[in-house]
């Protein structure tokens, strides 16, 4: 059986659970399933053992960091690693090996983690399911002819395969949602600001977020504990206090307003009965444990999603300029085509886009007035065949991720359950700036309240 992060944290403290045996089965399983996932671009077995002896050294001696202590991850694969390759999916960046790790990786290691590797990942973040990259795309391992989001495409898998206990991602538009949610995980993008990104390859850095994915919301609070905090090379960093972020979990929500903008899952996109369904559960099991339910109106999905296109593509296009003028063809043929579409945005355009984002700002702060977390749809559907994922998909319909994005709210998917073809559906949980452990709480609230946890795909039996 996989343990969770809490659970292996607890056997580790207890001495029950040897961080080398734990490593070990991890890699054992890497072995066994991750051809058939692709999760992992690069495998650093030998790091990993040695962090683990390592962790096992302070088991023995009563000195562990924390929690954290021994506990198997991986990082998406445009985070930097001092000494190992950071390729970005990409053709451009295949064989770049840093000189300094990311400021969330060494805050990790600093906790004590294991590290197992570097997981794929769309193209610099943005380009796939692409099949003609150095690497082959990574697979949904409750069917692996489906797709599993992007971009934290690798994180999503090893996390839902137990092939790591928990890794990181990064967020432009919802690429630690969109994983989340297919893969049937939890994960969170914290609170724009909250998570450095020093060292993590950029895509659109007034929309980049940084954050952790695992199999349950009190894994990810646990992770967030140790990524979280204050970077000052990174201009976005917010200067705040730290709070626990386990320190609401088991409170119940009598007293708490989960608002729901009802208009974006069933008319601006409406989604799935068994995701339609898996978002009346929630409101159910909230009301029972006495959360109060507030319909809201907010504005139309596809206004935030026109701001955060824009946006995003103007900032990736002038990140990317030179090499898409040097270098074109030695992109994917999805990145290069979907960056390229910045090159002819004008810079009213732009300003526009930026306007507009201030003024969906104001209205969502203003529609939620007393209102404590906002509840949609994570995902539309369950997760397509790989092979049959549009080209233009982001463009032709709106995204429930984007506006999260658009506003940094802290935004968290969480399991509801399955659909008809057996995978996961998804809720999404959203709160205000820096309240991470209210949204937490309501999240573990739900999570707790059922059994989807007990789930492992098929795969990994």
């Amino acid at each position: 059986m996989i343990p969770t992060i809490v659970e292996a944290a607890r056997q580790i403290a207890d001495k029950q659970l040897s961080p080398v045996e734990l490593t070990q089965a991890c890699l054992d399983r890497i072995g066994k399933l991750d051809p058939i996932l692709n999760a992992f671009i690069t495998l650093t077995a030998d790091r990993a053992l040695a962090d683990a002896k390592a962790a096992e050294a302070r088991m023995m001696a009563g000195t562990l960091a924390g929690p954290l202590d021994g506990i198997p991850i991986a990082h998406k694969d445009i985070y930097g690693t001092k000494g190992i390759q950071t390729s970005a999916h990409s053709k451009l960046l295949e064989g770049y090996v840093p000189d300094a790790d990311a400021f969330t990786v060494i805050k990790l290691a600093q906790a004590g983690t294991t590290m197992l590797g570097k997981l794929s990942t769309h193209e610099f973040a943005l380009g796939g399911p692409s099949f003609d990259l150095p690497w082959p795309p990574a697979r949904n391992p409750w069917n692996p002819a489906h797709f599993p989001a992007g971009s934290s495409s690798g994180t999503g898998a090893a996390v839902a395969a137990g092939l790591i206990l928990g890794g990181t991602g990064s967020d432009t538009g919802g690429s630690i949602r969109g994983p989340s949610a297919l893969c049937g995980i939890a994960g969170i993008k914290p609170t724009y600001g909250l998570c450095s990104r020093m060292g993590i390859q950029p895509l659109s850095f007034t929309l980049d977020h940084a954050g952790p994915m695992a199999w349950t919301v009190e894994d990810c609070a646990i992770l967030l504990q140790a990524m979280a905090g204050h970077d000052p090379s990174d201009p976005a960093s917010a200067n705040v206090a730290i709070p626990g972020y386990t320190s609401e979990l088991g409170k119940g929500l009598q007293g708490l307003r989960i608002g729901v903008p009802r208009s974006w899952h069933e008319s601006d996109f409406k989604v799935s009965a068994a995701v339609q369904a898996g978002i009346d559960d929630a409101i159910a099991a909230w009301q029972e444990q006495g959360g109060e339910i507030v319909e809201l109106t907010l504005p139309h999905l596809a206004e935030y999603q026109a701001a955060c296109w824009t946006i995003m593509i103007v900032e990736a296009f002038t990140l990317h300029e030179p090499w898409m003028r040097s270098r074109f063809n030695d992109y994917g043929e999805l990145f290069r085509d979907r960056v390229a579409l910045g090159g002819v945005i004008t810079g009213a355009d732009y300003n526009q886009a930026l306007r507009r984002r201030r003024e969906l700002i104001a209205d969502t702060f203003a529609a939620t007035k007393g209102i404590d977390a906002i509840v949609t749809a994570g995902a539309p559907e369950e997760a397509p065949q790989i092979d049959a994922v549009p080209k233009w998909g982001n463009l032709e319909k709106p995204s429930f991720t984007n506006p999260f994005n658009i506003t940094g709210w802290p935004a968290l998917c969480v399991c509801s359950g399955y659909g008809e073809g057996g995978l996961p559906v998804s809720i999404q949980i959203a709160s205000k700036p820096f309240t991470e452990p209210t949204l937490f709480r309501i999240g573990h609230a739900y999570e707790t309240a059922r059994s989807w946890r007990s789930r492992r795909p098929a795969l990994v039996n």
